[in-house]
């Protein structure tokens, strides 16, 4: 039977830490399951064996309680998508393997996603309205890259960061300080409390004329700040200073690269998408920037933020509405940590 606008698509998404399920019919999002893996804050940061353990245990009630939420049953499903990278090797196997069983089961054509792609085009599940082309900023904690998006089937990078991500650093930098685990949400609220200018820290490459990112020198300054400069003694209100600034020069660069990118490349609208998209000065200063040259901004909800299945589902139910002549009854694709890497070329 052919996947149609009125079909019904199941997805999958289990690259790292979140066990997710998704449901989409027609048009609509019916449900949006996530388990988040809390057993990793005791270790400060993701644990591979630990995420894929968790995501066997996990996987098959969360698709059950997506299907329950939506209403709906396997027999009504038309179709399946499911991250197959990047993203942890062991977590990705459970949620691929899970779905092409699925598949063989009751006979699906299954359509395998980048968990990027998924990011680039999350925005679209609350604004349809978004025009082509635009730019997408994807910041996560293992990812920050800027991507001309041309059509739905047509995207490239057109930077991307050379050493930690924007959502890495955040996390390293709050390690550091020992705010606990995940970082980037501790440093946001300690930040609102403190003086975004009260330290000069590093702006990696902001002056560049790339679009490339680098944010290992700021948590390498945040680092020397606090052992030579306060002596390892760090107040309350020098924690929060610190939290702010650190702050505003990530927001800084990812502002910067963005706006001079709009210039650039003379888009009107832009997406932000992934874990970091939920940073209130990264949303607010980008706001304001963009307002000033009459750009339109689209931040998904926080639940779209974080890794999620509806954003597979989203641009899975694209891939098979705009390619109907495609055979997504292949079993045989893996899974693998690349990412989008394809430069853009004018």
């Amino acid at each position: 039977m052919p996947f149609t606008p009125d079909s019904i698509l199941l997805a999958i998404e289990s690259s790292c830490d979140e066990t997710s399920a998704a449901v989409y019919e027609g048009a609509t999002l019916r449900s949006n399951i996530i388990s988040s893996q809390l057993v990793h804050i005791n270790f400060g940061g993701i644990v591979p064996e630990l995420a894929s353990r968790a995501h066997i245990q996990n996987i098959a009630p969360v698709v059950q309680a997506a299907l329950q939420e939506a209403g709906l049953g396997m027999r009504d499903v038309a179709a399946l998508a499911v991250t197959q990278q990047p993203g942890l090797a062991g977590a990705l196997t459970v949620g691929s393997n899970f779905a092409k069983g699925l598949a063989v089961r009751y006979g699906l054509p299954i359509v395998p996603v980048n968990h990027i792609e998924g990011h680039i085009f999350s925005a679209f599940i609350e604004n349809a309205s978004i025009q082509f082309p635009f730019l997408a900023l994807v910041v996560s904690g293992g990812h920050t890259s800027l991507f001309l998006v041309e059509s739905f089937e047509k995207y490239s990078v057109i930077g991307s960061t050379r050493d930690d991500a924007a959502g890495e650093a955040f996390d390293k930098i709050a390690k550091l300080l020992g705010l606990g685990y995940p970082g980037g949400i501790q440093v946001d609220k300690l930040a609102q409390e403190g003086n975004p200018k009260a330290i000069a820290f590093p702006r990696g490459m902001m002056r560049e004329e790339h679009f490339d990112f680098s944010f290992s020198g700021l948590k390498t300054a945040v680092r020397l700040h606090v052992q030579q400069t306060l002596q390892n003694n760090v107040s309350p209100e020098a924690l929060r200073d610190i939290c702010a600034s650190a702050q505003e020069a990530i927001a800084d660069v990812l502002v910067h690269k963005t706006m001079k990118a709009v210039k650039q490349f003379q888009v009107r609208d832009i997406v932000v998408a992934g874990g970091v998209a939920a940073n209130s000065r990264l949303r607010s200063l980008l706001s304001e920037h963009a307002a000033r040259q009459s750009v339109n901004v689209f931040i998904p909800s926080m639940k779209f933020c974080t890794d999620n299945a509806a954003m597979i589902a989203c641009i899975g139910r694209e891939k098979l509405l705009r390619n109907p002549h495609h055979s997504y009854d292949s079993l045989t694709f893996g899974i693998g940590s690349t990412a989008i890497r394809a430069k853009y070329r004018p």
